[in-house]
């Protein structure tokens, strides 16, 4: 059930540009439970939509809880084309527009989402006796000596050169 941890110092095994969007949501007004309620459960179905077809390009996904009021995915993608797909995602859209357009639930739930694309020689990562996790568990997990021991050579690796 849980991921066992990989002993040792290990990295992520991302070659290439790393593509990161963060989505979320933030609860104005708990009370306004019909208002926030369909926002954080469009979240997860559409989590869902993207986990059963792995053609969209979604590598891995973490959930995070920022406060009781706020909750955001981190997501990694293969392109920054593969990260604003459509299906359920632009339906959703769709029905916070029109509410918008027609003042209904301004206040309730705030959403909001970060898209970045991080050039090859601008990211690096270091896990200490983790399972994969975040950009590893997207990319896949090597040792920490296959990418260099110090943090100027994992950030100084290209794909396709040889270890540093």
């Amino acid at each position: 059930m849980f991921a066992k941890p990989v002993l040792g110092r290990t990295t992520a095994d991302a070659e290439g540009d790393v593509v990161v969007l963060l989505i979320g949501m933030r609860i104005n007004h708990f009370w306004a439970v019909h208002q926030w309620l369909p926002v954080m459960l469009s979240m997860f179905r559409m989590l869902g939509e993207l986990a059963r077809d792995s053609d969209r390009g979604l590598l891995g996904r973490v959930l995070l809880t920022a406060s009781p009021r706020t909750y955001y995915i981190v997501q990694y993608w293969e392109s920054k084309e593969n990260a604003a797909p459509d299906m359920f995602h632009h339906k959703v859209w769709g029905i916070i527009n029109r509410k918008e357009r027609a003042g209904m639930a301004r206040g309730h739930v705030g959403i909001w989402h970060e898209a970045y694309v991080v050039p090859e020689g601008a990211y690096e990562s270091i896990y200490a006796d983790m399972p994969a996790f975040g950009l590893a568990a997207a990319h896949g997990q090597v040792p920490v000596a296959a990418r260099g021991r110090y943090a100027k050579d994992r950030f100084a690796y290209r794909s396709g050169s040889a270890t540093p």
